[in-house]
């Protein structure tokens, strides 16, 4: 049996016991529908409404009720036979993580090493395909039904992208072209795995720091200005990096295109990590890195999240790399392939736990590019 002062919520729940659901899974349920009511449609909203009217605000209570979150089926691929569970569109995260991890898995990245000149190359190449692509194709499903996903996120069309990719020189960016030669910071992780090995991985965010700093009265939380994730200027691509094209450009009713990217990695059915990062649209990379430094390079988790880190955004095309990331003849070798490579301070704060299933140990990893903790109880 499952009570509430609400109607909905206690009916929700007893279809949770009905279908084979425990005493938690219902009350699980049950809050989640009490929230999305009284944070939608009842007292929180029209304090939302009221800040909104009162400050020249366009969102009210009708569009409050109106809205309502999407479930929707992870991306799922594969990176030498371990399998990938991220998320699908409307983050582009999933999407360009597998594109990537494709591209990669045809190169032999474990005798390249880690931090060489030609693994670097290799993991520039590819981060600048797949967010071309991303410009190029991603944004809200509703909007966008044809997004070749399947195709994105292929084999052959990785194996297409390796052709494209020289060993010796940099390819270039051009905001006017996605065909290749033939040659906020203020985002938050978390990832949870109990006893039973069952996995969490989530990102969530207010897109700058303190969101649109308007905290709505008498509710006392932020409003985020995750609006910013829109195309700015339709049909203005610049080579500085502003991109406006169209699957993301802003519409009423239409969800904007993020980079978040909270991933499960599992082998033969059974948990092997889970990461995600913070960071804008270093995420995407961030993550990539987490995983290859795990699965080719061999390190452990806190020596997989501490390792140096490099983002590659397609447009502007420069490649931005954690300051001591790259030794002085890696740079110079890069640059003699065409590569800008511009210092930065630091990207993302991962976090992660790895399923050590031969000593039958979780091991966690704290990021200590900025205030993160690793807990175990």
């Amino acid at each position: 049996m499952v009570v509430s002062q609400d109607d909905t919520a206690s009916r929700v729940g007893a279809e949770v016991m009905r279908d084979g659901g425990n005493a938690i899974d219902a009350a699980v349920a049950t809050a989640f529908a009490l929230a999305r009511d009284g944070f939608y449609a009842g007292e929180t909203a029209e304090l939302i409404a009221r800040e909104m009217a009162a400050h020249g605000g366009l969102i009210t209570r009708q569009d409050l009720a109106a809205y309502r979150a999407v479930r929707r089926t992870p991306i799922t691929g594969t990176y030498r036979g371990y399998d990938i569970i991220s998320m699908p569109p409307i983050s582009s995260g999933g999407t360009a993580l597998i594109q990537m991890l494709n591209i990669l898995e045809g190169y032999d990245l474990a005798a390249t090493g880690s931090g060489s000149a030609a693994t670097t190359h290799l993991l520039i190449e590819a981060m600048r395909r797949a967010y071309a692509d991303r410009a190029q194709y991603l944004g809200d499903p509703a909007f966008n039904p044809r997004m070749p996903i399947d195709r994105l996120t292929s084999k052959a069309y990785a194996g297409e992208l390796r052709l494209t990719i020289s060993l010796e020189r940099a390819s270039v960016s051009s905001p006017d072209s996605f065909v290749w030669p033939t040659e906020g910071n203020e985002t938050t992780h978390l990832s949870v795995v109990d006893g039973a090995r069952n996995a969490v991985s989530m990102t969530y965010t207010l897109e700058q720091g303190y969101g649109s700093k308007i905290t709505v009265s008498g509710a006392g939380f932020l409003l985020n200005n995750e609006m910013g994730d829109f195309t700015a200027v339709p049909g203005l691509t610049t080579e500085t990096g502003l991109i406006g094209t169209g699957p993301n450009l802003a519409e009423p009713g239409k969800r904007m295109l993020s980079s978040m990217t909270p991933t499960i990695v599992a082998r033969a059915g059974r948990l092997v990590m889970t990461t995600g990062s913070p960071g804008g649209r270093t995420i995407i990379n961030t993550v990539l890195q987490t995983i290859l430094n795990v699965v080719d390079f061999g390190m452990n988790i806190q020596e997989a999240v501490d390792a140096p880190r490099l983002h590659h955004p397609w447009l502007p095309d420069q490649t931005r790399y954690e300051r001591w990331g790259l030794s002085p003849d890696t740079r110079a070798l890069l640059a003699q392939q065409g590569h800008a490579m511009v210092e930065t301070r630091g990207q993302g704060a991962v976090s992660a736990i790895y399923n050590n299933a031969e000593d039958n140990v979780l091991e966690a990893a704290e990021d200590r590019r900025r205030t993160s903790a690793a807990v175990g109880f």
